[in-house]
């Protein structure tokens, strides 16, 4: 949302982020959530940031998800109230989950648009996802790996699609079902993405093939938008780019999960053996495994315990070829440095977009939420990715990962991996100069939103 406020501040508009709190009976959200939106703001000082006041929420969900989406329902009044407090409002531009939030627009008759800050091919497939369960029958958890055929994107297998959505029975599943029905109801939506990279799904949203049975609003491709690190932002450098500085050109393999991205204990000792089998240089960022409690996914954790998660004496017999840091990398600007051959990643869709634009070909691991789905668009649609056979089982082996960074750094399937990449770095590039799709995108949305007066 703060990237996206960078291009309407330079367009002339003023900005405000208005912020959900999470009430104190929701102590772990609001825990983990106050200190970012704090840092976020603070590092920010060109756009306005408002905390709208808790809603009551006295017998919280015992789901965290559940507690975010009923958090943001609870605090749609709130913003109501807020909005009528301010000078005329231009547009009101919505997350994914604030899909209530259009009675609030609609109320003080504002338009309303939606920011979906994953892929379009995953747009796509949500959107459709209404009609589909109105017209078949069964549950996706019931079809393996069967092909679901949906408008735009690749043949994707049943147990590839979302966790909450396999099941027709799951509460949090019909929620999201819920969204996905109301987004068309926007006047518009913004995509982080861009037309060349997922040209089949963009075409399919326009043509309104995703929703069969109603209009779909407009898409409009602005990405893609990149967020800097903040110690780049802030002019500091991380020892690891010291220590790429001085590997030799694409011959590092980088190995991260995100934010949340987390493995096993026993998946770090597979993921050791694999990297150092496989002859390359590496730099792997290591968290400390996932809590057992579920719900404390998102919470802050210790640091993790090198000497104990790791095979004995890894860290001596590797230390020539390899860096392993804990918990945080500088992505963007790893990625971005020549040393960085090839990208394990969880297929977060910021990191598919990190590594598209620094031409960077990907091992897609996905882990959680959407990233299955996205996984299915980078190997087979978008052909920038190999996928590590045993994401969807209890472990990715050694030799599997030995295998597939084998693979992209010496074969010649790798070779054409990086021919595809450095063309899709290209198209990024020009998706985002001035007059290019994404920035003539961004002035159609603009335009739009001029006769919406």
């Amino acid at each position: 949302m703060v990237e996206l406020a960078k291009l309407f501040l330079g367009r002339g508009f003023a900005v405000i982020i208005a912020v959900p709190t999470p009430p104190a009976s929701t102590a772990d959200v609001a825990a983990s959530s106050a200190p970012a939106v704090a840092r976020i703001a603070a590092a920010n000082p060109s756009i306005s940031f408002h905390n709208l006041p808790p809603p009551d929420y006295p017998e919280p969900d015992p789901d965290g998800f559940q507690q975010l989406l009923d958090v943001i329902r609870l605090t749609v009044p709130i913003l109501l109230t807020f909005l009528r407090s301010l000078p005329p409002v231009a547009a009101v531009v919505l997350d994914l989950f604030c899909v209530d939030a259009l009675d609030a627009a609609a109320a003080v008759g504002v338009p309303a648009y939606f920011y979906f800050t994953s892929s379009a091919g995953v747009l796509a497939a949500f959107l459709h996802l209404p009609h589909y369960f109105a017209t078949t029958e069964g549950d996706l958890k019931d079809m393996g790996k069967a092909l679901l055929h949906f408008p735009g994107v690749p043949p994707i297998p049943a147990s590839d699609m979302p966790h909450n959505v396999l099941d027709r029975a799951d509460v949090i599943g019909a929620s999201l079902v819920y969204h996905y029905r109301r987004m068309p109801e926007a006047r518009g939506m913004l995509i982080n993405t861009y037309e060349w990279l997922e040209a089949k799904a963009v075409t399919a949203l326009g043509d309104g093939a995703c929703v069969p049975d109603r209009p779909t609003p407009p898409v409009y491709c602005i990405g893609p938008l990149i967020v800097k690190g903040e110690d780049a932002a802030k002019g500091e450098r991380h020892a690891c780019l010291a220590w790429l500085d001085a590997q030799p050109e694409r011959s590092v393999v980088f190995v991260s999960f995100g934010s949340l991205g987390a493995v096993s204990a026993e998946q770090l000792k597979e993921i050791a053996r694999g990297l150092e089998n496989s002859g390359h240089r590496f730099l792997w960022v290591v968290r400390s495994p996932p809590p057992e409690d579920p719900a404390k996914f998102s919470l802050p954790r210790s640091e993790p315990d090198l000497g104990a998660l790791l095979p004995e004496k890894f860290l001596e017999r590797t230390r020539e070829r390899g860096m392993v840091v804990t918990s945080w990398a500088p992505q963007v600007e790893v990625l971005r440095h020549a040393a960085t051959a090839a990208f394990v990643t969880h297929c977060g869709w910021n990191s598919i977009l990190e590594a598209v634009t620094a031409g960077v070909p990907m091992l897609c691991w996905p882990q959680y939420a959407e990233q299955r789905l996205n996984k299915v668009l980078v190997v087979d649609g978008m052909q920038l990715g190999v996928v590590m056979d045993g994401y969807d089982e209890e472990l990715v082996k050694a030799e599997e990962v030995e295998k597939k960074v084998r693979l992209v750094m010496d074969s010649d399937e790798g070779k054409k991996l990086r021919g595809r990449l450095a063309m899709a770095k290209e198209m990024a590039a020009e998706a985002l100069a001035d007059g290019g799709p994404s920035c003539t995108a961004f002035s159609d949305f603009l335009d739009d939103l001029q006769r919406s007066k």
